[in-house]
């Protein structure tokens, strides 16, 4: 049975700069889910062309658009890169000029040529729930991620609030409060 061994993390997107490689439909796909998940990211976006849709979207929020082809210079000063275009020769380019300077770079639908997934998200006020399929399935974890966003009450804030409230009052070591907000923790589960 195969494994997913990724590493999920959490980017503070706006600490970081990222360039989107293109303009079409898989760029403001790309740019759509990133703004919703992270509205704070610092993005520029690279193409010969925009589409209204994804200047419109851009306007909104911290994006820069570059109309230009792609060149290796885009890449100076940006900590994450994803290529959309529909020109593959192109986008083994900005993969292969990423791996030279050391920049993680995802090229859309192209898992060899990936460092990182883009994939489902589910935010609920503080909670964000991040969902993989090992670039397997993106069908799949939009499923679930619809599946999550129906289940997580829209008021899952104010039980995380409480909880760290709670978990300031705790006196004692790390064990001690680990112990104690396991505790209180697992009447969440238990059965009534």
């Amino acid at each position: 049975m195969e494994r997913n061994n990724l590493y999920p993390i959490f980017l503070k997107t706006a600490k970081l700069h990222i360039l989107i490689v293109g303009g079409g439909n898989v760029a403001e796909e790309k740019l759509t889910f990133l703004t919703k998940s992270s509205p704070d990211a610092k993005v520029a976006m690279v193409s010969p062309m925009f589409r209204e849709t994804t200047k419109e979207l851009a306007s909104k929020f911290d994006v820069k658009l570059i109309i230009d082809t792609y060149h290796i210079q885009y890449l100076k000063g940006k900590h994450m890169v994803v290529a959309t275009t529909d020109v593959p020769e192109v986008n083994v380019q900005v993969y292969n000029d990423c791996r030279a300077l050391d920049k993680l770079v995802n090229v859309a639908d192209n898992p060899p040529y990936c460092d990182f997934y883009m994939g489902g998200i589910v935010t609920k006020g503080n909670v964000k729930i991040a969902i993989s399929t090992n670039g397997k399935s993106p069908t799949t974890a939009k499923r679930l991620r619809q599946f999550f966003e129906d289940v997580i009450p829209e008021d899952i804030t104010k039980m995380v609030q409480n909880l760290n409230d709670y978990r300031k009052t705790i006196k004692g070591d790390f064990e001690h409060k680990v112990e104690k907000m396991n505790e209180i923790t697992q009447k969440l589960i238990e059965k009534a």
